[in-house]
């Protein structure tokens, strides 16, 4: 019976892609424009040095390269680069080479002074003009050197400079160097030879390093591009510029890198909340499609869960940059009035888009997890409190419910952050404000969106339910015995639907309303006619079928006429199925199988057979839920255990279980996911049900006197009735000469809208 209901479900028609695709279309673009209302917004004006009115802050995350930092970096760089000099180690070579032999050339005087075949006369000469530049002192001590201790004093002196020179000589440093000589000479030398050497070296020492304009210039550029751009991490919703203060060049500068300072759309902000609105309204209506299947084809059930999404997005658009404000928001309520007005599974998915949306939309102020738990989470509590909001002491417990959980969720992300105690007493006021709010608004509008959008609630069903209403006021007067059967069959329905888990008020309530139908033509079912005749008993079988199928199309007009929610109207059809009306059927086989002139000549049993079974079947179509079936079984057990002589729990029982066995092998439950433990249950609910409705009572012997009066007037009454009609004779249950046993059952009963194939003799009340 489930299974091929599933089957149905899954199925996907082009009709339902078109669909998909254009309810898809029009939500995402309804989120798109929302989410993407600040992409482009109004350029700031302000110039540098003008004070700022209020704070600004970042539309965005991103990264800021500041140039003005940046070339400050740089500059600092160059002025830290020290003067570039030319030095070379070839180049000092070099120069230590000449100035060696700028050394031996003006030691070749002294050196010939100081040669074996030079007489002391002579070197005397020779060295008192050999060095003009020498001091008197120094020259006193190149003439009292003895041939044996020159070459000391010359190696000495070729060391000391080509030292000198090999290494980097700076020519800010050729004085000093000069000066200080003969530090570096070795301890071989006495004082006066050092002076010596050192007035010789004196002019000879030259700088081989000087300041180079351009390997200075070429330094500074290479450490100015050595600075690493200096930028800032920036975060949505970071104040970038703070009210009260004055523009300043690097201010200027992160506005422009915004954008800020120009009206220009953020086209990749855009695309990101387009993929965030296709991403999420594809799967919500995907798994409305795979899962909700009755939902799909509701027009008013989409528009319902589309407006909640919209009205989500723009609450929480509002709040976008305030600290406290998006906790505040009763985000929970959308939730709530979803499981009310549809189901908890629907509200669940609904809830969890909602919290997506309001992390997303949160994602610069560093809490959007935060937020989405906190919304998602707060959601949930109040679904699961909330069960159906048949009363206001129920939404103020669901409202309770998601208070704590909204406290928690703070409270854990507090203690895993760094907020300190005022912040989480504050957003432990938002939650406690928002449970609050969450209960006040779907206490306040459930049974205004219901009545928008055709969506049965609890309120409405129970006022529905209320006899005062017109029409079933109406029964109560044009048809009171309908009226009475529709009571009894609520009752019977009503405890099944609890028995199974199904939905028991609007299963008591539409089987209040599943006979209105009735009301077009009353004295065409039995339990109106008072003990009056049968119209049937002078109609064809085909005319008294049509006549009783007629009053579910006219049902279904006198419902729309008293404004009844659809989903109620639907249960009108689908409490008779394609049930076969057995009776009628029955008679016409009977009518057409009777013999000619007393002699069967075989011709009506070939008629009998070709009576067409359509022709007796209900329109449909078969139950679509567990409620319209409980409403099918107790229609028909409620007419069929009135009609029983005997009530006794056996009789009860066997007529129960024979008509649901009938049902199920007609195959009326095929459509529906009622399952064989849901009817084991429905049989136990309806004889119990039905035992206490008919139970025994004392026989009081003056009611025993009355009944035998009432059958003798009723006889006598048949007798005189028989002489003009023979069909009268069924008002008493007494079989007439020419029909059959099956055909002896009450006509006027049998002409209403049930089988009659499970009654005795004594014929039955179907209704």
């Amino acid at each position: 019976m489930a299974s091929q209901a599933v089957d149905e479900s899954i199925s996907f028609s082009r009709g339902d892609v078109r669909r998909l695709l254009s309810v898809a279309a029009l939500f995402v673009i309804c989120l798109t424009a929302i989410l993407g209302v600040d992409i482009l917004p109004a350029p700031i004006t302000a110039q540098v040095g003008t004070l700022v009115p209020a704070d600004i802050r970042a539309p965005r995350a991103q990264v800021v390269a500041s140039q003005i930092r940046t070339q400050a970096a740089r500059d600092a760089a160059r002025t830290a680069v020290l003067p570039q000099y030319d030095y070379t180690t070839e180049k000092a070579i070099t120069i230590a080479a000449e100035q060696a032999g700028r050394l031996r050339s003006l030691l070749v005087p002294i050196e010939t002074a100081f040669g074996p075949s030079a007489t002391v006369e002579q070197r005397i000469t020779i060295l008192a003009e050999a060095v003009p530049t020498l001091t008197p002192a120094s020259r006193t001590t190149l003439q009292g050197i003895v041939p044996l201790r020159w070459p000391t004093v010359r190696e000495e002196a070729l060391r000391v400079l080509d030292v000198t020179e090999r290494t980097e000589l700076k020519d800010t440093d050729a004085a000093q160097v000069r000066a200080r000589i003969t530090e570096r000479m070795a301890g071989g030398l006495n004082e006066a030879e050092r002076t010596l050497v050192a007035e010789l070296l004196g002019p000879l020492i030259v700088p081989n390093s000087a300041v180079s304009i351009q390997l200075t210039n070429d330094e500074r550029s290479r450490k100015a591009a050595a600075v690493i751009p200096v930028t800032d991490q920036i975060l949505q919703g970071e104040v970038i510029v703070r009210g009260g203060t004055k523009l300043s060049a690097e201010d200027l500068e992160k506005l422009q890198a915004f954008g800020l300072t120009e009206a220009k759309p953020d086209v990749a902000k855009l695309g990101g909340w387009f993929l965030l609105a296709v991403t999420l309204v594809s799967l919500l209506l995907a798994w409305v499609a795979r899962y909700r299947r009755s939902f799909w084809h509701r027009n008013n059930v989409l528009i319902l869960i589309g407006l909640m999404l919209i009205v989500s997005a723009f609450l929480v658009k509002l709040t976008v940059g305030r600290a406290a404000l998006p906790f505040v928001l009763p985000m929970a309520s959308i939730g709530m009035l979803m499981a009310i007005l549809l189901d908890g599974g629907t509200a669940l998915i609904v809830s969890a888009v909602i919290a997506i949306l309001a992390g997303a939309v949160n994602t610069g102020s560093g809490s959007s997890l935060e937020l989405a738990a906190y919304v998602f989470l707060g959601g949930l509590a109040g679904i699961i409190a909330i069960r159906k909001g048949d009363r206001l002491q129920t939404f103020l417990q669901a409202g309770l419910a998601v208070a704590i959980a909204q406290a928690a969720v703070v409270s854990i992300f507090s203690l895993l952050g760094e907020r300190d105690l005022t912040g989480i007493v504050q957003l432990w006021a938002a939650s406690v404000a928002s449970g609050l709010g969450a209960a006040v608004v779907s206490a306040g509008s459930f049974a205004v969106l219901g009545s928008v959008f055709g969506i049965l609630t609890v309120f409405q069903l129970l006022e529905l339910a209320n006899p005062s209403q017109p029409l079933l006021r109406r029964l109560l007067v044009e048809t009171p015995g309908t009226y009475h059967h529709s009571i009894m069959v609520g009752n019977l329905a009503e405890r099944a639907a609890e028995s199974i888990g199904a939905d028991p008020l609007i299963t008591r309530v539409a089987a209040y309303y599943h006979d209105v139908g009735k009301l077009a033509n009353p004295l065409a079912f039995i339990e109106n006619q008072a003990g009056g005749d049968n119209i049937h008993d002078q109609l064809e079988p085909e005319v008294s079928a049509q006549l009783l199928k007629g009053h579910v199309a006219d049902g279904i007009d006198i419902a729309y006429e008293a404004r009844l929610p659809k989903s109620l109207i639907a249960f009108i059809p689908q409490h008779h199925g394609t049930a076969l009306m057995s009776y009628f059927l029955a008679r016409a086989r009977e009518l057409a199988a009777a013999p000619f002139g007393g002699i069967d000549t075989g011709e009506g049993r070939k008629a009998a057979g070709a009576v067409e079974t359509r022709r007796f079947r209900h329109a449909g179509p078969k139950p679509q839920s567990k409620e319209a079936a409980l409403i099918m079984l107790a229609d028909s057990v409620e007419a069929s255990v009135r009609s029983l002589a005997s009530r006794d729990e056996k009789t009860i029982r066997a007529m129960v279980s024979r008509i649901v066995a009938e049902r199920v092998e007609d195959g009326q439950f095929d459509e529906c996911d009622l399952t064989l433990r849901d009817l084991e249950r429905t049989k136990e609910a309806f004889i119990g049900q039905l035992l206490g409705m008919y139970h025994t009572r004392v026989a009081y012997p003056q009611n025993q006197v009355v009944e035998l009066e009432s059958r003798r007037s009723a006889v006598v009454s048949g007798s005189f009735r028989r002489r003009g009609r023979i069909p009268a004779l069924t008002h008493l249950g007494m079989a007439s000469p020419d029909r059959s046993a099956t055909a002896s059952r009450r006509p006027g009963e049998a002409s209403t809208d049930a089988p009659d194939e499970a009654r005795g003799g004594s014929g039955s009340g179907q209704s």
